[in-house]
């Protein structure tokens, strides 16, 4: 009986401290919640409304209705119209389409003819499952008329990978695991070694210099910056020489957008460490941010395919745009100037995010 109230009295113990570390209990609720939720509506191997471009050098009727055609699927979002191959392929090259739609001048004779492609789809291989979905497409019903009568011909497409056309998972998965690999160390080590100064009391030291809290900021995340440059270096070594994953872009142009990624990071992990109070509710929220940043940033899964406002949500994470980046300029050949909406969007978050620290810093210290 002793053993049973003794073990009766820890638990009670435990509970009761549960009850007073509000973040782990809603950690405890939080997760599994969210965890239902994204996988549940966020996620969706089904994909649909892949953003597309359409070079029609036909402009006949029956191409307007291929292209018709190409939209009732659902599959394809048109939202470009070009004049030529080269265009799309410029389209494709900086991330704004997925796919593209070349129909060629003599279309109409090409649809009549079973042993030619009547048009062809343009597809960024670089993930394997949209070449899947465009795959799908590779027949599309068309109606001729002659006469008083009608008849259905199916249009042969010849669908094109570029960037991967083995469609190799290691060359898909790896620039974007740059993003979750510095999303992780650079957030949890800036979190945990602000906590920690704070709870040896170091913290009360560095107060007390003439260092102002911006600064103090400032030459914290300084040594993580390169120390997120140094893991970089590592992860294209190693994903060059073992899985020989390319980087086709300027290296100069990729570290300038880690460099951004990072400083976006260290903000946010300079945020938390403003709202927690240990080091383990330090790694809670670390792993909490970093759940959504794997499953609503592309990085596993087309972000086409998300519904528009999981992809709302998806827009505010900066791994979304630090994996556009990566795989832009390391598969794609893409400059940075090209993608410089990728860099704004860090930019502002990093800017939110390292003020909204400086203020809460000041706060908690009055």
């Amino acid at each position: 009986m002793k053993s049973a109230s003794r073990i009766y009295a820890v638990v009670k113990k435990e509970l009761l401290q549960l009850r007073r570390d509000r973040l782990t209990f809603a950690m405890i609720v939080g997760i599994p919640v969210m965890q239902m939720l994204l996988f549940g509506f966020a996620i969706n191997t089904d994909v649909r409304n892949l953003v597309s471009a359409v070079a029609d050098q036909s402009n006949s009727h029956l191409s307007r209705q291929f292209v018709a055609e190409l939209g009732q699927t659902q599959v394809l979002d048109i939202k470009y119209r070009v004049a030529t191959a080269q265009e799309l392929e410029e389209l494709l090259r900086t991330g704004q389409i997925s796919v593209g739609v070349l129909i060629p001048e003599d279309f109409d004779r090409r649809s009549l003819d079973t042993s030619r492609s009547a048009a062809h789809l343009l597809v960024d291989g670089v993930d394997p499952t949209i070449f899947g979905v465009a795959s799908q497409l590779r027949e599309i019903p068309l109606r001729f008329d002659a006469g008083d009568k009608s008849r259905e011909e199916a249009a042969a497409i010849e669908v094109r990978p570029y960037y991967n056309p083995e469609r190799r998972s290691a060359i898909f998965v790896i620039p974007g695991l740059i993003g979750i690999i510095l999303t992780l160390t650079m957030m949890l080590f800036t979190a945990v070694a602000v906590v920690r100064e704070r709870e040896h009391g170091n913290l009360e030291l560095l107060i007390n210099t003439p260092v102002s809290t911006t600064q103090l900021m400032i030459g914290k995340v300084m040594p993580y910056i390169a120390i997120g440059l140094i893991q970089l270096a590592i992860i294209i070594t190693v994903g060059s020489l073992l899985f020989e994953v390319p980087v086709r872009g300027s290296v100069v142009d990729l570290y300038l957008a880690a460099l951004v990624f990072i400083a976006a990071n260290l903000s946010l992990g300079l945020f938390v460490s403003t709202v927690v109070k240990s080091q383990f509710q330090a790694i809670q929220i670390t792993i909490f941010f970093l759940l959504p940043s794997i499953l609503l940033s592309g990085f596993v899964f087309p972000f086409d395919g998300m519904p528009k406002i999981i992809q709302y949500i998806g827009e505010i994470l900066p791994n979304t745009h630090f994996i556009r980046l990566t795989r832009g300029i390391m598969l794609r050949d893409a400059a940075l100037s090209e993608m410089y909406r990728e860099v704004i969007a860090l930019g502002v978050f990093t800017t939110v995010a390292m003020t909204a620290a400086v203020l809460r810093f000041t706060k908690r210290l009055d």
